[in-house]
């Protein structure tokens, strides 16, 4: 046999290994779950349900006053209700959120203070509004940072948005965490 002959038969061999790797990887991938988050899932006796009807049926309890709070309850709002009508509540949520600010550079002759990093920690509790029976709790966490300067005005908006941007931040995990745990835990 020529070398010409064995490399074409060598190279016939490993194309039919490949090919059978690949026919195995696919029947193997074939038996994945994998669904859109949000989509429909069938449950017992011919129903549906979505994740979006599971949280949009949460009440939130009232989170807090400051920017920070009124951000966090409104998005967490939007994100659960996605603008619609509210169906009638199954859930409860509770959240407590702490915002701490602490410096981070100083200027270098004045010894005064030239950004600022603001952390918010939220715990969250969802529990059945009906029984009472806690589902699931969490904690979230995110920081921002923001410059300081000697205009008065300009720092507390910079503040303000720093304050919002956690918040939002903080909304978007906590709403990702919950539908995730509905997506696994639908018709049980």
């Amino acid at each position: 046999m020529s070398l010409f002959d064995q490399v074409l038969t060598s190279g016939q061999v490993a194309r039919n290994l490949a090919l059978a790797g690949l026919l195995t990887f696919g029947a193997l991938a074939g038996g994945c779950q994998i669904r859109p988050l949000y989509g429909t899932t069938a449950t017992g006796f011919g129903g549906t349900q979505t994740v979006s009807s599971d949280l949009a049926a949460i009440d939130i309890e009232s989170i807090g006053t400051d920017v920070s709070g009124r951000t966090l309850y409104n998005e967490l709002t939007f994100n659960f209700e996605r603008g619609t009508t509210a169906p009638d509540k199954k859930y409860r949520l509770k959240v407590l959120e702490d915002t701490s600010t602490a410096s981070v550079a100083v200027e270098q002759f004045s010894d005064v203070p030239s950004a600022y990093t603001l952390t918010m920690n939220a715990s969250f509790v969802l529990s059945d509004l009906e029984t009472d029976k806690t589902l699931m709790t969490g904690r979230s966490f995110q920081s921002a940072s923001y410059d300081f300067s000697s205009q008065r005005f300009a720092n507390l908006r910079a503040q303000r948005d720093a304050e919002e941007r956690v918040a939002k931040a903080v909304a978007e995990d906590i709403t990702a965490r919950i539908a995730g745990y509905f997506a696994t835990h639908q018709g049980s």
